[in-house]
């Protein structure tokens, strides 16, 4: 049975890991010229960021595979966590080196491209998840207590939508230093509280190795950013939250805990759908942390706010499961 000093251990290996291959893998992009590539029209101010080591997403899975592989809680739950985060970050990884190595600017895959080996991904994990779960096709309901509903046969389309949308949602949160992996590191805590409190230990040890992992990228990642995750990185985190949530049959949680993904992709919809029908925009830029940098907020004080309410949800979380 894993208890506290476990999960504080699992945490501390992976933030070592992290922290040791920082100044190993940043000077090696350097080299490679694998440098981030600002998008022409984002914030001016950005501009400064063009050339920064890019990718440094390698780092968090690494760490991810290192501190889970010699957990001793190898089962079948936690191969599909390593599947999930590993075959997102694949993805992204792709998409980051045609962005950077062959079209040498800020565009990768196609998004039809991205969608159809997410998708794919997405359904092998509903499929997963709806064989061995003792809940089946059911869902956890928050804020009702032991209250399920059960998808039946939408199951498998609903998980696979929660999948690719969680998914390009933190890919679409990671556009400041430090946000995302400080977001995910307070999600993937919420999480592996949970599954710690549940009984399911190899989901709390990896929550607890995603949460150690973010944390010392965290470190070279915040303002100023000595490096960037890329689409390697943000695409292999949101697989692995969306992993640990569908597991804990708790996909209904991650607008709840993770809302300020939400928040950043509904912000992109509801920009292009009002510039489509009406030629205007609702913000200034979109995704939304854009939006408070051309209001005149600093970069470091969207990000602490970001992170603050996602504590604030978190808790909120606690309260809808108790």
């Amino acid at each position: 049975m894993i208890e506290y000093v476990d999960i504080i251990r699992v945490i501390v290996i992976a933030f070592i890991i992290t922290i040791v291959l920082g100044p190993i893998v940043i000077p090696l992009l350097r080299r490679l010229n694998i440098g981030q590539n600002v998008r022409d029209d984002g914030p001016k101010t950005h501009l400064t960021k063009s050339g920064t080591p890019t990718m440094g997403g390698i780092i968090i899975v690494i760490a991810l595979l290192i501190t889970t592989l010699t957990s001793g809680l190898l089962n079948s739950d936690m191969y599909i966590l390593l599947i999930s985060t590993i075959g997102f970050g694949f993805i992204g990884f792709v998409d980051d080196y045609f962005k950077i190595v062959i079209n040498r600017r800020s565009l990768g895959l196609r998004a039809y491209q991205k969608l159809i080996g997410q998708i794919v991904l997405a359904i092998l994990l509903a499929i997963y998840q709806s064989n061995t779960s003792v809940l089946g096709t059911k869902i956890i309901v928050p804020f009702l207590d032991n209250k399920y509903l059960d998808l039946g046969m939408i199951y498998i389309p609903f998980i696979a939508f929660v999948v690719v949308g969680t998914v390009n949602s933190v890919n679409l949160t990671d556009g400041l230093d430090g946000l995302a992996s400080g977001v995910t590191l307070i999600v993937s805590s919420f999480f592996g509280l949970v599954a710690l409190n549940w009984g399911m230990d190899s989901i709390s040890i990896f929550s607890a190795a995603l949460t150690g992992a973010c944390l010392g990228f965290l470190i070279h990642n915040a303002y100023p950013a000595k490096i960037f995750m890329g689409d390697t990185g943000s695409m292999a985190l949101g697989g692995a939250v969306a992993a640990i949530a569908i597991l804990l049959n708790l996909p209904l949680m991650v607008p709840i805990v993770g809302g300020i993904y939400f928040i950043e992709a509904l912000s992109v919809i509801i920009q292009v759908i009002s510039f489509r029908l009406t030629g205007k925009r609702v913000f200034l830029m979109s995704p939304l942390h854009h939006h408070y940098e051309q209001k005149g907020w600093k970069e470091t004080k969207v990000v602490v706010v970001f992170w603050s309410i996602t504590v604030v949800l978190s808790l909120i979380g606690v309260v809808s499961l108790s």
